[in-house]
C-alpha cells in the first residue's frame, strides 16, 4: 500500500489535516503525551555567532523554525497558503496609492508569555532594534524599506517607508519582525545562548549540551492570542546527528514525527508504503539548491570563469543520481512555481557543452585547467549533500576544462567562514523567508545581502528590485523580474542548480501532518495532535 499522502499548492486549503488511519501503531506515544518531532538541524552557539536565536539576528530555515512558534509576528502567512494575514495585529493595510504607508491595529489584549502586555511601543521597539543591530547575518535587509516607524496610542504602528514594497505585509510575517520584550531584548546587543521569550503559542526551554540544542520543549502558552489554533499541549523537538539516527528513532517510536532533512533513500522506502504505522506526507515545496560565488577572488574573479562553469553544469543528471523525482532541475534563482520566474540560464546556456565552455575561456584568455576547490556544509542540507558535490566536481573535471577538489565543513565553521569570504565557490541552500519572486533576487543581489557577496549590480539595486515592488499585482512585476533574472544568467554571480519538494513522516496516530511545513518550510508546530490509530 502507498502510503503518501500528496499536498498541492492549489487546493491545499481544501484538505483535512489529518491523515488517514490505517495499520496499527505498537509503539507511538499514548494520546495527551507530548508529540516528538525529529530534526537533523543542528542549534549552535559560537564564538562567531554567539546569538543564534535572537530574532535580530536568526536568519536560517532552523532557528526561523523555533522563533515562528514563539515570537509573535504582526501578520503570518497563512496555512492554506495566499497573502499573509493578521496575527498580533487586528488588521493591517496600505493607508496610500503608492504603498509607502502601511498601518496596523493590535489586537486587544495582547500579552507576553510572563504576562507584560504588548503594546505599539514594543512593535517599534522591535523593529527598530533589528535595523539598528544590522546583524552580519543581513536579515535586517529584510526592513531596509522602512524609513520610520510610528505608534499612536497603545495598539497603532504606523510604518513609513522609504520606497513602495507590495511585499512588506509579507516581511511582517518574518521573525526579524518579531514582537520582543525591551526587558529581555537589550536595544543594542543581541541576546546571546538559547533563550527565547515572546507572545507566540508557545513558549520555548532547551536542553544545552556542549554549547547545542540537544531538545527544545515547546508549551502552550496560555496568554496567546493570534490567528492560530493550537492543537495540542507540548511539541518536543529533538535533534539527530544524521537522517539515518533520526529514522531509527521514529522506527522505535522515540519521536513522532520526522522533519527536515530526511534522506532520498527514507524517503523513497517510505513511498514504497514498506512501514504500515508511518506516513510520508509530499508537499509543494520552494527549496532551492545553488552555487555561490566571492566574485572577488582571483579564481573566479573572471566572469567567463563562471559562465563556463554554468556552461558544464549538467542538472539533469545531478538530480536524476542524487534526488531522482524529489526534485527538479532549476535555471533560475526564482522557482517554477512563482510568479516572475525565468527560465533564464537555459535561455543563455542551452544544453551542457564543454565545447562552449572551452571557447569561453578561450576568448577571455584564461588557462585551463581552472583549479578550484568547491565547499559544501556536512550537515545542514541533509546527507545527499556530499554526493552532490562529488557529481558536480566529476562534471566540471570531466570537461577538461577544471581541476576541481571539493571540501566538506560541519555548518557552524561553514557560515562564518562563507560571510567571510574565505570560499570561492561553495553551495548554499534556499528557504524562502516568504513566497514571492522579490524573496529570490534581492537577499542575494541587494545592498548587505546575507551573503556577503561583494558582487553588485547597480541598476537591479537602485532601478529593477524597487521597480518590481511597486506593483501590488505581481503579474505586473514579471517583466521587471525577469531583466534581473537574465543579469543574474550573464553576470553569474550564482548558479541556481535545483528545486525540491518537502517532507514530513509521521507516527499514523499524528494528526494535521499535512499543514505541519507550508511552501517556505516554515514548520507549523500547533497544526499537529493526537488522533487515534487502528
Amino acid at each position: 500500500m502507498n502510503r503518501k499522502t500528496l499536498v498541492l499548492p492549489a487546493v491545499a486549503g481544501l484538505l483535512t489535516p489529518v491523515l488517514a488511519a490505517c495499520g496499527g501503531s505498537d509503539s507511538g506515544s499514548k494520546s495527551g503525551d507530548a508529540i516528538s518531532v525529529g530534526t537533523t538541524d543542528r542549534f549552535t552557539a559560537t564564538s562567531d555567532a554567539p546569538a543564534p536565536l535572537d530574532p535580530a539576528y536568526a536568519y536560517d530555515v532552523g532557528t526561523w523554525n523555533i522563533l515562528r512558534q514563539t515570537v509573535q509576528t504582526l501578520m503570518t502567512q497563512p496555512k492554506g497558503e495566499g497573502d499573509p494575514v493578521p496575527e498580533a495585529a487586528e488588521s493591517c493595510s496600505f493607508t496610500d496609492s503608492g504603498n509607502e504607508r502601511y498601518a496596523c491595529k493590535l489586537r486587544e489584549g495582547l500579552k507576553f508569555a510572563d504576562g507584560d502586555k504588548v503594546t505599539a511601543a514594543d512593535v517599534k521597539y522591535s523593529i527598530d532594534r533589528a535595523r539598528h543591530l544590522k546583524a552580519d547575518s543581513g536579515v535586517a535587509t529584510l526592513l531596509n524599506t522602512v524609513d520610520t516607524v510610528e505608534t499612536q496610542g497603545d495598539r497603532e504602528v504606523i510604518f513609513h517607508l522609504k520606497t513602495a514594497d507590495a511585499t512588506f505585509p509579507y516581511k511582517l510575517s518574518t521573525p526579524v519582525a518579531g514582537i520582543v520584550n525591551p526587558n529581555d531584548y537589550a536595544k543594542d546587543k543581541l541576546r546571546d545562548g538559547f533563550e527565547v521569550d515572546g507572545s507566540g503559542p508557545y513558549t520555548f526551554k532547551a536542553d544545552v549540551k556542549d554549547n547545542a540544542i540537544v531538545s527544545a520543549t515547546f508549551t502552550k502558552n496560555p496568554s496567546y492570542k493570534g490567528s492560530v489554533t493550537v492543537n495540542n499541549d507540548q511539541v518536543v523537538m529533538r535533534t539527530y546527528a544524521d537522517a539515518d539516527a533520526m529514522g531509527a528513532a521514529i522506527d522505535s517510536g522515540e519521536i513522532d514525527v520526522m522533519t527536515r532533512s530526511m534522506a532520498p533513500a527514507q524517503i523513497n522506502k517510505l513511498d514504497s508504503g514498506s512501514d504500515e504505522n508511518v506516513d510520508l506526507v509530499d508537499m509543494a515545496g520552494l527549496e532551492i539548491r545553488y552555487l555561490a560565488f566571492n566574485t572577488d577572488a582571483p579564481t573566479v574573479k573572471d566572469k567567463a570563469v563562471r559562465q563556463a562553469i554554468a556552461q558544464v553544469i549538467n542538472r539533469g543528471e545531478l538530480v536524476s543520481k542524487v534526488y531522482g523525482t524529489q526534485a527538479e532541475p532549476l535555471y533560475s534563482l526564482v522557482p517554477a512555481s512563482l510568479t516572475g520566474h525565468s527560465n533564464s540560464f537555459f535561455n543563455k546556456y542551452g544544453d551542457p557543452s564543454a565545447a562552449k565552455a572551452r571557447n569561453l575561456l578561450t576568448k577571455a584568455g584564461i588557462t585551463t585547467p581552472v583549479k578550484l576547490t568547491l565547499h559544501y556544509t556536512t550537515d545542514h542540507y541533509g546527507s545527499a549533500t556530499k554526493q552532490e558535490f562529488q557529481i558536480l566536481q566529476k562534471q566540471l573535471n570531466a570537461s577538461g576544462l577544471f581541476a576541481v577538489s571539493i571540501q566538506g565543513h560541519p555548518w557552524e565553521t561553514f557560515r562564518p567562514a562563507e560571510m567571510k569570504g574565505k570560499y570561492d565557490v561553495y553551495g548554499m541552500g534556499w528557504f524562502p523567508d516568504f513566497p514571492d519572486a522579490d524573496n529570490f533576487v534581492a537577499p542575494f543581489l541587494d545592498k548587505g545581502n546575507f551573503l556577503g557577496s561583494p558582487y553588485s549590480n547597480s541598476t537591479i539595486q537602485r532601478s529593477l528590485i524597487p521597480q518590481s515592488r511597486r506593483e501590488a499585482d505581481r503579474l505586473n512585476a514579471s517583466k521587471t523580474l525577469t531583466q534581473i533574472q537574465d543579469i543574474v544568467a550573464e553576470d553569474v554571480p550564482v548558479i541556481p542548480l535545483w528545486q525540491g519538494k518537502q517532507y514530513v513522516a509521521a507516527r499514523d496516530n499524528i494528526t494535521g501532518v499535512s499543514y505541519a511545513l507550508n511552501s517556505s518550510s516554515t514548520l507549523q508546530l500547533w497544526e499537529l495532535g493526537r488522533g487515534v490509530s487502528g
